[in-house]
């Protein structure tokens, strides 16, 4: 049975934490969910080197802080350029893992299991946009970045999601893990009742109830990580989980390096 550990948030870049923190492996699979650190950090791709050498995949999702002090194109480079170096280091040293950008990817784990990875940027509402745009470091810290761009590509990572299910639906016996740096749900037991009633909160979750690969039954679990509030609950048939560290001197409740999912179930 496929088992995937799971972390987001752990936020290496303040105070710099790169070549500390250490994942004890409890899975052959690593998926990190985002805010890892920043892209700019040669820390950075050193932490994710570390970890290839101790899982046969590491799955990368990019969350927000990822682009911080650059931009989204720029940071995407960086990531595709580490990329095809480990790809071509892998073909000399064949105890190195793999390594997979979830970026609008499909990726077959097994002939039952897919997993479909994106950022899932939040939907900013009207009547929130002010609030974000003031409120949210993403908008003075990502060079060339707007609440437009942000709603566009939000549009683009569900519309994708969406696609993406109803074909692998198609497809007989096929489990889907989603993993996104966003949240796809606003249910009570995925938000932390002090931010219950931000104003800002449409920069973290989105409603995706009324979406395809919400509703899907093929989709049995979706993790997530960006609110620094961990939950673990069951949804229209799916778990909803997260496993995040959160910021190092406010550190989210509940987190734990040695989660990981198995198959359909998360232990």
């Amino acid at each position: 049975m496929t088992s995937i550990q799971i972390l987001s948030d752990l936020h290496l870049e303040a105070p710099k934490g790169y070549d500390v923190f250490e994942i004890a492996p409890k899975a052959p699979y690593l998926a990190l969910i985002g805010d890892i650190g920043c892209v700019k950090d040669a820390e950075y791709f050193a932490f994710i080197s570390k970890q290839l050498c101790n899982f046969k995949i590491v799955f990368l999702i990019l969350g927000n802080h990822e682009p911080y002090h650059s931009d989204w194109a720029t940071a995407k480079q960086s990531i595709q350029t580490f990329s095809q170096e480990m790809s071509e280091k892998k073909q000399s040293d064949k105890g190195l893992g793999s390594f997979i950008l979830l970026d609008q990817t499909r990726y077959d784990l097994s002939p039952l299991l897919t997993i479909l990875g994106c950022t899932l940027f939040s939907h900013i509402l009207p009547a929130q946009t002010d609030h974000v745009s003031f409120g949210l470091n993403d908008f003075y810290q990502i060079d060339a970045w707007s609440v437009d761009q942000h709603n566009a590509a939000h549009a683009s990572d569900l519309a994708w999601l969406n696609a993406q299910v109803r074909s692998v639906s198609g497809e007989t016996d096929r489990t889907i893990l989603i993993l996104t740096h966003h949240s796809p749900t606003t249910s009570v037991q995925a938000v932390d009742p002090a931010h219950a009633q931000s104003k800002i909160s449409s920069g973290f979750a989105s409603d995706l109830s009324g979406e395809e690969c919400w509703r899907s039954a093929n989709v049995k679990v979706w993790a997530f990580g960006h609110t620094h509030f961990n939950c673990d609950f069951v949804e229209g048939g799916k778990r909803v989980v997260t496993n995040q560290r959160g910021y190092y001197f406010s550190q989210a409740g509940g987190f734990d390096g040695e989660i990981h999912i198995k198959g359909v179930m998360v232990n």
